[in-house]
């Protein structure tokens, strides 16, 4: 009798538990999870994936995006519901009005920091910015061109500008005019790929030779070698819209590039319904040297981004641990 009794109580402990974590998945439901098509986008929405099917029950899956077609979709359609990576940039106006509209949510900041640790800017090694502190700004850069030798012309200092075709190939162009950097005795090289471009960074930085280049970050070479961005003037974006970001413009003005903005958005009914993923997406914004680890796995490895949230949530338990709560982490870590 003992026996059927313990049984019959066995039984229904495993019912309520499944009864439980049906109501988990029922609340969470379906969600559809954006992956952009650059390196670091792609982990981090394979990540949100991983957690949020393992570890709070959701049926999640990514689908393939890109910045404005994602905006475009989320604002009219409500789907994706989650993008994890969001230049806001380009699409700030655009996303602000559906927030307003109360059709989507800024649930906060991807990486943190993102004025320091993120965007676009001419980069120089941390060596010669402690040999030579005046080189933080162009100025100081400007009255130095022999510390950046040219190695085809090594009587000028070299920048080391965008690949033929890129869009930023027209703004490094036009800030190269606009600060007067020929009249400085520096020559404006394109690098013809962007293989070339990190590879001409690279090859410098490992001589300890003086390098000026365009790039931008989170990117895995940046996360393997410690460049700093120069200051070079206030963003304006009137000016830059209307001349810097413009091929041929006859009078560029000095200008920088705007301060990154990289959000979190999702649609607001996956907001509402969805609390307790919620919280998690608040509380995941990423350290910028964990977002390099696995820029850089991606890079050495060849990796997807599938591959690259497995090896992070592997090796990384100390980082992701600290976005969801302890029974949360250990379904994760179980699933792993």
């Amino acid at each position: 009798m003992k026996l059927v009794k313990k049984s019959y109580l066995a039984a229904m402990a495993l019912a309520i538990s499944a009864v439980g974590t049906g109501v988990a998945q029922a609340e969470c439901g379906n969600v559809t999870i954006s992956e952009m098509n650059w390196a670091s986008a792609q982990a981090a929405a394979r990540v949100d994936e991983f957690i949020l099917k393992n570890g709070y029950g959701c049926n999640a899956e990514t689908v393939p995006g890109d910045t404005v077609p994602t905006a475009t979709s989320m604002t009219e359609k409500g789907r994706p519901d989650i993008a994890p990576e969001l230049w806001m940039n380009t699409i700030k106006e655009q996303i602000d009005r559906a927030v307003s509209e109360d059709r989507l949510t800024i649930v906060g900041n991807t990486l943190e920091d993102p004025a320091k640790n993120a965007g676009e800017g001419w980069w120089i090694p941390r060596y010669m910015l402690e040999k030579n502190p005046e080189l933080a700004t162009i100025e100081g850069v400007k009255q130095n061109p022999q510390l950046f030798k040219d190695p085809e012309d090594p009587g000028k200092g070299r920048v080391v500008g965008c690949p033929s075709g890129w869009a930023c190939q027209i703004i490094t162009d036009n800030l190269f005019k606009a600060f007067e950097m020929e009249q400085a005795g520096f020559n404006l090289v394109d690098p013809g790929s962007g293989a070339a471009l990190a590879g001409a960074i690279k090859k410098a930085y490992n001589r300890g030779q003086g390098v000026l280049a365009y790039y931008w970050a989170p990117t895995s070479l940046l996360a393997e070698l410690d460049m700093v961005r120069v200051e070079l003037a206030p963003y304006n974006a009137a000016e830059f819209e209307s001349c810097i970001g413009v091929a041929n413009c006859p009078d560029p003005k000095p200008n920088g590039f705007a301060i990154s903005e990289i959000k979190t958005v999702a649609s607001t009914e996956f907001a509402n319904n969805s609390p307790e993923a919620m919280s998690y997406l608040k509380a995941r914004v990423w350290p910028a040297d964990a977002f390099g680890k696995i820029l850089t796995y991606m890079e050495t490895e060849q990796a997807d981004g599938q591959a690259a949230a497995q090896w992070f949530l592997k090796n990384h338990e100390a980082v992701w641990s600290q976005w969801v709560p302890s029974d949360v982490a250990a379904k994760v870590k179980a699933a792993l």
